[in-house]
């Protein structure tokens, strides 16, 4: 290669500008970023601060001076809060503050208590009532039933299911003044025993007399007669087929409590009343049988003795 061809090539002369600094020229844009995101959420901290309650703020407080016991003692943090009702928790009466699961659930129990007692009442005044309109339909395709229909009456009370087996002038349940049973009384409380035994309900019967006035020389009188017959009816309703542990009393009332108020000597007075008792009556008379302290074989003693303190003199 000549001389002359090596000056006829362009000679390229490279020129490299320095800009002080150019390797980190775009630090700020991340810096600022940076800056803005932490005035937003300290803005949001601020608005947030602002629209809380104050019981919230507490427990805020609290949790950042003791967060163990705080996350231990109150769940989550007292000062959350899963319900956006003013206060938080589940007491709509709070207007401040949170209520801490725990705090609200005796509540809670309480209410689901009244909920299922109030279900439970529905359904055994449902089932009471079926078992009227069954006893209905037994007397009405039972000619021997439906012979004393008159004598037999049935009703709801607020002791449960009432039925009761009452004297007519010439059809008596009763021999005359004694606890004997009539054979067609028999045959009706058979009946209505097995009738009965379909139920879990507890029964009480009572014996009732009008007020004709029942004395012997041994004291005998119709505080007596009237829990012999209740007592005689509940013997005959087991011969039956009742079972002996449905009958939870056994009284008798003598003329204390008659039917009809107008004729204190009407026959209707004398009767057996049958109660097929309802949740709360049940429970009131185990109380009361509780408070006597008495063994289940010393029930009949309780109730006699019982009889004779209220027996007028």
């Amino acid at each position: 290669m000549s001389v002359a061809d090596d000056n006829a090539r362009p000679i390229v002369i490279k020129r490299i500008k320095k800009v002080a600094g150019g390797h980190h020229g775009g630090a700020w844009k991340i810096a600022y970023a940076d800056f803005v995101t932490a005035m937003m959420a300290f803005f949001l901290l601020m608005w947030l601060l602002g629209s809380t309650a104050k019981g919230d703020l507490v427990g805020i407080s609290e949790y950042f001076k003791t967060p163990l016991k705080v996350a231990m003692q109150g769940g989550s943090g007292s000062g959350d809060s899963s319900s956006v009702i003013k206060g938080g928790g589940e007491d709509l009466t709070r207007t401040a503050g949170q209520v801490k699961r725990g705090d609200s659930a005796p509540a809670n129990k309480s209410y689901d208590l009244q909920a299922a007692k109030a279900a439970l009442a529905r359904e055994e005044g449902e089932r009471l009532k079926n078992l009227k309109a069954r006893i209905e339909s037994a007397i009405e395709v039972n000619p021997m039933l439906k012979k004393y229909q008159n004598q037999l009456l049935l009703d709801i009370t607020s002791e449960g299911l009432r039925i009761q087996i009452v004297d007519e002038k010439n059809r008596p349940m009763f021999a005359m003044a004694k606890a004997e049973l009539q054979p067609y009384t028999k045959e009706i409380l058979h009946i209505i025993g097995m009738v009965l035994n379909e139920v879990p309900n507890k029964l009480g019967i009572s014996g009732h007399t009008d007020s004709t006035p029942y004395h012997s020389d041994a004291g005998y009188s119709n505080w007596e007669l009237s829990a012999d017959r209740a007592n005689a009816s509940r013997r005959e309703m087991v011969l039956g087929g009742l079972q002996d542990d449905k009958v939870l009393r056994v009284v008798g009332l003598a003329s204390a409590a008659h039917l009809d108020a107008t004729d204190p000597f009407s026959p209707i007075n004398r009767r057996i009343s049958i109660i097929v008792m309802n949740k709360r009556t049940e429970d009131a008379v185990r109380r009361d049988a509780s408070t006597l302290d008495v063994p289940a074989e010393d029930a009949e003693a309780a109730a006699t003795a019982t009889l004779n303190a209220v027996k007028p003199r």
